[in-house]
Formats: structure tokens, C-alpha cells, sequence
């Protein structure tokens, strides 16, 4: 048996991945589609080195394999970046054959641009965050459609009633100036809200109970401003914040850096960086809105960059921005 290393490129898909193997030279040992399982693709590679490397891109199912892997086969598994992988490439062909070589080839050549393999317990929490998210989003999206059909009915509720309060919903039940068809429309709608609300509090407890001997959602429960569903959010979208090597850095994962687009003697940003966790974004912002207003250190620099001139949402963004920075720090001396 070989005992100098292999490099292993997995080009992952549900129902098989392409194994190519090479080795330290760079030469093609195999190159070959496999079951997708863990055993398989481990005998595989098994004919041809004990000591393996290999390299398998971010994505849905991915991270499982790379950590059975990990566990049951003693592999070193990194995982990559599938944008910058694609930008790497410098070839116009997509195959499976061509995209296995290249992972192993930057796995061998230590270019891979790798990701953080989140241990299974935080992608088990991810799964719970984020389909409390696809509920929010539901719930949201239900009430667009309320507000859509008594814009196209014209009715308009009483100045005194606040919307979605309960004296709101009992007029919109009760005395809406609705059509027949509007009504029925309308309390379909309703029930769909109320089982939306069920489901929420049902995933919540669930939440609440999965993470209460959590030592990084206690610690993150401790600080100032930070409710449940921000330190859930943060734990399952972060994971560890001892992975980035400064505050600035993990201001940038979470997406609140400005976008530089400076360009000879003009220095401008173009608004936030898009590349990163849309979700995670929304909800440092929500907290960034809360902090203005409760805590005196961030309701000072609000208060700052509003006389400044600055909008509101670029007011947000960069509470939050200082406020992740200034949280990094603090979650390291926990």
C-alpha cells in the first residue's frame, strides 16, 4: 500500500459523486463516478493511498460527507468555496471529470479556497433557524396578500385600531366593508396566520429547548440588546467566533463592510458587500435599530452620523457594523 499522500477532488451530486485522485506530482491516478457513500468512495480511493487529502465543494449534503469522511475513513476534508472555485478554473467546459481534477489539483497545490465545516450539531441548529425563518417569511407574505385584497376593495380600518392588533383582526373579521368573495379570501387568510403563529411558537420552544445548555447562546443571551432569536440566529449562522481573526473580519462574513469602488483619484463605496447571509444581514440590522434606541454607547453614534447627515439606513448599517466588531471582542475574553 502507497503511504504517500493522495490529493481527492469530490465533485458532489445527490445521487453520485466523481472521485478524481492525484498525486503529489499532479498526476492523474483515477478519475471515476462513485455511489454516493461514504464506504464506496472510501474503497475507492483506498486502492490507491492511506493517507488522503481531499477537497469537495460547499454545498446542500456536502458537509455531511466531508465529515463522515472525517470520522469513519481518518481523511483530512476541506471544504471550498463553489464562487471562487468557478472563477479559478479558466475554462469555459463544465464536467464533472474537469471539476473532481480541479478540486484536487488546488487541494494538492494549497490554493483551495476553503469554508468553515461546521460541526453537525450547529447544522442541526441551522436547520431549526432557518425554517423559523421560511415561517417569518410565510407569515409576512400572507399579510402582504390581507393588505393587497382590502387595497383592491378599498377599505380602509378605523385611524384608532393599529393593524394585526386583536380589535384590528375583529374588524377585518366583522365589520370590513369586504364582498363576498373578498371575505372568504380574507379569512383564509386569517386561519393561515393563526397556524403560521402555532408553528412559530412549536419550532421557537423547540429552539429554546435545543440550545439552553449552549455555552456560546448563553454568552450571547448576556450581552446588551440580544434577544432569543438573535443569539440563535448568530450561533447557527456563525457557529464560533474564535474561527475569524478580528472583529473586522467577521463584520465582513456577516456582510455590514461597505463595498469599495474607488477607481484612480475617486474614493466612494457602493453600499454593503452582497456576498454573504442575507438573513443573518437582516437580523444584526433589526438589532442595530434596537441598540439606537435602548443602549447610550450605540445611541451616541446614531446620534452622530444622523447630524452628519447620513440616512437612516446607512445609520443601521454601521451601528451594526461597529456593534459585531465591538461583540467579537467581547465573546473572545467570555
Amino acid at each position: 500500500m502507497v503511504t504517500v499522500p493522495v490529493f481527492v477532488g469530490l465533485d458532489y451530486h445527490q445521487e453520485s459523486v466523481q472521485v478524481c485522485i492525484l498525486d503529489s506530482q499532479g498526476e492523474l491516478l483515477a478519475n471515476r463516478t462513485c455511489a454516493n457513500d461514504c464506504g464506496a468512495i472510501a474503497e475507492f480511493v483506498g486502492r490507491h493511498g492511506e493517507r488522503v487529502q481531499a477537497a469537495v465543494e460547499s454545498c446542500s449534503g456536502a458537509a455531511n460527507l466531508a465529515e463522515e469522511l472525517v470520522r469513519w475513513a481518518g481523511w483530512s476534508v476541506d471544504l471550498a468555496h463553489p464562487g471562487f472555485v468557478a472563477r479559478m478554473k479558466q475554462n469555459p467546459d463544465k464536467t464533472d471529470l474537469h471539476d473532481a481534477r480541479v478540486l484536487a489539483d488546488l487541494e494538492r497545490v494549497g490554493y483551495l479556497p476553503r469554508v468553515w465545516l461546521a460541526p453537525e450539531p450547529v447544522r442541526k441548529l441551522r436547520q431549526l433557524v432557518r425554517y423559523r425563518q421560511q415561517l417569518v417569511g410565510r407569515r409576512r407574505d400572507t399579510k402582504l396578500r390581507i393588505r393587497a385584497v382590502l387595497r383592491e376593495q378599498r377599505c380602509g380600518a378605523p385611524a384608532e385600531l393599529s393593524p394585526w392588533t386583536r380589535a384590528w383582526r375583529c374588524w377585518l373579521r366583522k365589520d370590513a366593508p369586504l364582498s363576498e368573495q373578498g371575505r372568504w379570501v380574507i379569512e383564509q387568510h386569517l386561519r393561515e396566520l393563526e397556524r403560521l403563529a402555532e408553528d412559530l411558537r412549536t419550532v421557537e420552544a423547540r429552539l429554546q429547548q435545543v440550545t439552553a445548555t449552549d455555552p456560546e447562546v448563553l454568552r450571547l443571551l448576556a450581552q446588551p440588546g440580544i434577544g432569543p432569536v438573535t443569539a440563535w440566529t448568530l450561533r447557527a449562522e456563525i457557529g464560533r467566533f474564535d474561527r475569524f481573526r478580528s472583529g473586522k473580519q467577521l463584520a465582513r462574513f456577516c456582510g455590514l463592510s461597505p463595498k469599495n469602488a474607488s477607481s484612480g483619484q475617486r474614493q466612494a463605496d457602493a453600499g454593503l458587500i452582497r456576498a454573504a447571509n442575507p438573513q443573518l444581514r437582516a437580523v444584526l440590522i433589526e438589532a442595530a435599530h434596537r441598540l439606537g434606541r435602548l443602549d447610550p454607547r450605540w445611541r451616541a453614534l446614531a446620534q452622530r452620523l444622523r447630524t452628519a447627515g447620513k440616512p437612516g439606513s446607512v445609520v443601521a448599517a454601521a451601528v451594526a457594523n461597529r456593534w459585531v466588531r465591538w461583540l467579537f471582542h467581547q465573546m473572545q475574553a467570555a
